[in-house]
């Protein structure tokens, strides 16, 4: 029999993980809530002309595919399988693929439900997504994305609104964040000035790994894609500008790069008379490689700061997108959204020890016996708590004392009620205080008031 396994990336969670996971889930959705999204759900799975060509081409080999059902070689492209040829197959073997992210599935709802939804729409959407990396810390192949989009407005309003949803989320998760901002299209009139429009892509795709290969390794990539060196350090170094007015000097002959500067502006002035919990800041560096990305731009990252010994990369990341529905049909839409990485916010929780200790909590109080008659009186006790909203449970059997105050200690539950002969006789409950060691008789209706 061989020895039971997961697959490469993923991972099961234990109660107490899914408890932490789910405080997460519901602090997210509840600031979702206040700013008015409104729940959609999308399928696991996704054809692949819906997904391919969305992400970029490094995107694009991190897609899972799904071999077509039953004989999937049968109607294979000979030649393709004949040559070994597994890109040219694919499309004769592999249909379906699952979601890369949320985003890309959004719009195809958007195209296809557009007669259904009043614009702009602004929908929320917590669910898991799949991408065939080199699973790391605080990077899988299995992971949820919690998303907030907006689509059917050009207003920069809406990068305002998002900008205050990510600092309200991790004021509400006590997480000390920095919020970077930046513009696709300063990045294209660094592009311009810099003699490399016609290479903006590539730019793009290069300086997204600023972080993760340095700045040495960048400007080779850069110079792979077919530029020199010169032009290579001119982009280096107007990237790693701080300033929104330096940068909008050095931009000054770029129509394209002023109208980011101006967007940038624009959102700050609606963020003017917002009491920021976290810091934001300018981020030229900033590129996110998906290519759907065409104005702002917003990445989060834990304030290192704050915690100087955590490594961990963007907790959160998103941005504006033109016109992203018109690949499927529906022209001239534009959308902005957000995405919390949960499984990189779990982990920066746990690290940290951020989780407040009451997430802990699921049950109010927790029943012991020490024989069957006052089990069934105990058991009587649960249903009643549980009948008036107490979360309340019991020990199966009445087993060793010993044996059941060890559970008992592992369910974290504040109370415990200890239910012999006597405290039937007397229709009472002996609650300990777990966290002070306090014991008392308690009837019923005191537990309750106590509970409160």
């Amino acid at each position: 029999m061989s020895k039971p396994a997961i697959a490469k990336g993923t991972r099961d969670f234990l109660p107490s993980e899914v408890i932490k996971r789910n405080y997460i889930f519901d602090t997210i959705r509840s600031v979702f809530k206040t700013y008015g999204y409104l729940p959609i759900e999308t399928p696991a799975i996704e054809l692949l002309s819906t997904l391919t060509g969305k992400y970029g081409e490094e995107g694009d080999k991190l897609l899972f595919k799904i071999l077509n059902n039953g004989d999937y070689l049968a109607k294979a492209n000979p030649e393709a399988l004949a040559n070994k040829d597994s890109n040219k197959m694919l499309s004769s073997i592999s249909k379906r693929g699952l979601r890369y992210d949320l985003t890309v599935p959004l719009a195809r709802y958007v195209s296809m439900h557009q007669n259904d939804i009043q614009f702009p729409f602004k929908r929320y959407a917590i669910q898991p997504v799949w991408r065939a990396d080199r699973p790391q810390k605080g990077r899988y192949q299995e992971f949820y994305q919690c998303d907030a989009d907006m689509v059917g407005s050009e207003s920069l309003m809406y990068e305002a609104e998002l900008l205050q949803i990510l600092d309200t989320v991790y004021q509400k998760l006590n997480i000390d964040t920095v919020i970077k901002l930046n513009n696709r299209k300063i990045l294209q009139g660094i592009a311009e000035v810099s003699g490399q429009s016609e290479n903006f892509m590539g730019i793009t795709v290069a300086i997204d790994k600023l972080d993760k290969i340095g700045r040495e390794k960048v400007a080779v990539e850069l110079t792979n894609i077919g530029m020199d060196n010169e032009a290579a350090n001119t982009i280096l170094d107007l990237i790693e500008i701080k300033d929104i007015n330096e940068i909008a000097t050095k931009l000054s002959s770029s129509e394209t790069g002023m109208l980011g500067v101006s967007e940038m502006n624009e959102v700050m002035d609606y963020m003017s008379d917002y009491t920021l919990n976290n810091k934001i800041e300018f981020d030229f560096t900033l590129a996110r490689g998906l290519s759907y990305y065409t104005g702002c731009i917003i990445e989060v990252v834990a304030d290192a700061s704050s915690y100087p010994d955590l490594r961990m990369g963007s907790i959160s990341g998103g941005g504006r997108y033109a016109d992203l529905t018109a690949m499927f049909g529906l022209k001239d839409m534009s959308g902005v959204g957000v995405s919390f990485g949960a499984e990189r916010i779990y982990d920066v929780m746990e690290e940290c020890n951020l989780f407040p200790d009451s997430v802990m909590k699921s049950l109010d109080v927790f029943f012991v016996s020490f024989d069957p008659e006052s089990h069934k009186y105990a058991y009587q006790q649960v249903s009643a708590l549980r009948a008036k909203g107490v979360s309340a449970d019991l020990y199966p059997e009445g087993a060793k004392m010993k044996k059941q105050m060890k559970y008992a200690n592992g369910t974290g539950a504040p109370f415990v009620a200890v239910i012999g002969s006597d405290e039937v006789s007397a229709g009472v409950m002996a609650v300990k205080e777990m966290a002070t060691g306090e014991q008392n008789n308690l009837t019923l209706e005191e537990l309750l008031e106590k509970l409160k």
